[in-house]
């Protein structure tokens, strides 16, 4: 089975917000094909689309109603497939989101198991009885807030959604369901996909015991702001019996060649642990999609944790790296006041672009955008609209791409489903593309650079002790060593390395004198060095 995944990076797009071609206001498969020029321009190896299956929209297509067919707001199959030939004659990968863990409640399959206790399908997900109070079978919450049991009143049983009421969880200890799940992937590869992220695919299985979670062991004294922070949810998801349907899947899709797939794993206690589970060996995940990065720390000694821990936890596996994605506030604005906002978004594409593992980027990351800051009327995101003002959700990530300066941004000559305002028009393609130096230009020079470093690609990685808030290590491939460099203060930082070949590739606020490198604030630079290198 190739590899191609190895290295990789993938850029994500958020179907309803990249660009719409019938001006609705809601992007479409028709617009993705009218704007791949630009992924491909920008270097990436690979698209990932976020659902594009028939759904009620409840969360925003993470609800399927329809595993093998298109959503009508994005399009027909003809245009699936005009995008699959399209990505593929520019060289792109394309990765589809799958998402098993739950149906929409508006799945035929649901409608039919909520009638009685004993149709084919009563089994096809999970229910249970009420306590002999009339309560939940246990204590397990919701991601997104309340209890993971909805009554029905049709069977006077409790169904399980570990996140909206509207999203019951499968029965993956039923056979049948894992059969049919594979059967809905087996679809998609035969129509060509290259290979699928999987959501939540630490949620599969639950505990058939169904015990109750235990308290969080990093509760403190104040409360967060949604309860489901405050369980160890070692019994509603991350079960063992995982693993079992994991081979299932790496199995189908070895039959297939050049394919692979990319598990999100979420679980704030044990993630690294999970993820090295899922990823060890060639007989599970390629790689998994990890939340290490996703949060508001922005030290050297953080990053150069999550990158050793995962490599000593799992040698053999492999992880998919990200700064921003659809579910949490962009990278721009959590890393915002440790340097100048294009400084640090140029720091940032230089440091994920080097990290030993594979990619994932974010529509609109490669010119620095921003997050949108929206009214409570304005939302649409059920976490947003539940959690407001403590939390805000997740449609300031959402909005619509900025391809220009005009009216909504290029994105539709309609009115957009969610607002194109000033501070995200201010950072578009168009203002930014041939111009030197600016944050998209910055991307593409990266990414061009780490096409030509095998090492950047798949060398192993060597940390040097420096201080805060100094970031070094070498990537080595084949006895060839690159040094690469990262200052995330405001302050200058200096380090002396011996023997190297001096600087090349994108460099910020780099000053090399001798043997001894200057970073000014938000700098980075790479540098050939011996395999062996030590700095002082």
């Amino acid at each position: 089975m190739s590899d191609w995944w190895r290295g990789s990076v993938t850029y994500q797009i958020y179907p309803r917000s990249f660009q719409d071609s019938d001006g609705d206001g809601v992007g479409d498969l028709r617009g993705i094909i009218e704007r791949l020029d630009h992924v491909a321009w920008l270097g990436a190896d690979a698209i990932w689309l976020s659902p594009i299956f028939p759904s009620p929209m409840e969360d925003m297509g993470y609800d399927v109603s329809d595993y093998t067919a298109i959503h009508p707001l994005f399009g027909s199959m003809e245009d699936f497939d005009a995008l699959l030939a399209r990505a593929h004659e520019l060289g792109l990968k394309v990765i589809i989101d799958q998402v098993l863990s739950h149906s929409s409640s508006a799945h035929p399959f649901f409608r039919e198991s909520r009638r009685s206790r004993d149709n084919p399908k009563a089994d096809w997900y999970v229910w249970a009885d009420a306590q002999p109070d009339g309560s939940p079978p246990n204590n397990w919450l919701s991601v997104f807030g309340g209890s993971a049991w909805e009554w029905d009143a049709q069977r006077r049983q409790y169904y399980l959604h570990n996140f909206l009421i509207s999203q019951p969880d499968f029965n993956f200890h039923n056979p049948e369901v894992q059969d049919w799940l594979l059967d809905q992937m087996r679809f998609w590869l035969d129509r060509g996909v290259d290979g699928f992220r999987l959501d939540t695919v630490n949620f599969y299985f639950h505990d058939a015991e169904l015990r109750s979670n235990r308290p969080n062991p990093q509760n403190g004294p104040i409360p967060p702001v949604n309860a489901y922070d405050m369980q160890d949810h070692a019994f509603s998801k991350s079960r063992i019996e995982n693993i079992a349907f994991l081979l299932r899947m790496r199995k189908l899709l070895d039959d297939y060649p050049d394919r692979a797939m990319v598990g999100e794993v979420a679980d704030g206690l044990r993630g690294l642990a999970i993820i090295a589970e899922y990823t060890s060996g060639t007989d599970r995940l390629h790689m998994a999609y990890t939340f290490e990065m996703l949060s508001r720390t922005f030290t050297a000694g953080h990053f150069r944790s999550r990158i050793e821990e995962f490599f000593a936890t799992a040698p053999h596996g492999w992880p998919c790296w990200a700064f921003s994605n659809h579910d949490v506030v962009r990278h721009a604005t959590r890393w915002a006041g440790h340097g100048a906002e294009d400084d640090v978004a140029r720091l940032a594409a230089a440091m994920l672009l080097s990290f030993e593992g594979s990619v994932s980027l974010y529509q609109g990351e490669e010119v620095g955008q921003t997050e949108t800051e929206l009214l409570y009327e304005e939302l649409t995101d059920p976490p947003g609209l539940r959690f407001w003002p403590e939390e805000k959700g997740r449609d300031g990530c959402r909005t619509p791409m900025v391809w220009d300066d005009g009216p909504a941004g290029g994105f539709t000559t309609g009115t957009p489903w969610l607002p194109v305002k000033p501070p995200q028009l201010a950072r578009n393609v168009a203002s930014q593309k041939g111009v030197p130096g600016s944050v998209l230009e910055t991307y593409r020079a990266l990414l061009q650079f780490r096409r030509s470093q095998p090492a950047l690609i798949r060398g192993r990685s060597r940390f040097f002790d420096l201080p805060e808030p100094m970031l070094g290590f070498t990537r080595t491939l084949d006895g060839q060593s690159l040094a690469c460099f990262f200052n995330l203060g405001i302050e200058p930082v200096s380090a002396t390395l011996p023997g190297h070949g001096g600087l090349i590739g994108p460099a910020q606020a780099a000053v090399l004198e001798g043997d001894r490198l200057t970073l000014g604030a938000n700098g980075y630079a790479f540098l050939p060095a011996p395999e062996d290198a030590s700095v002082s």
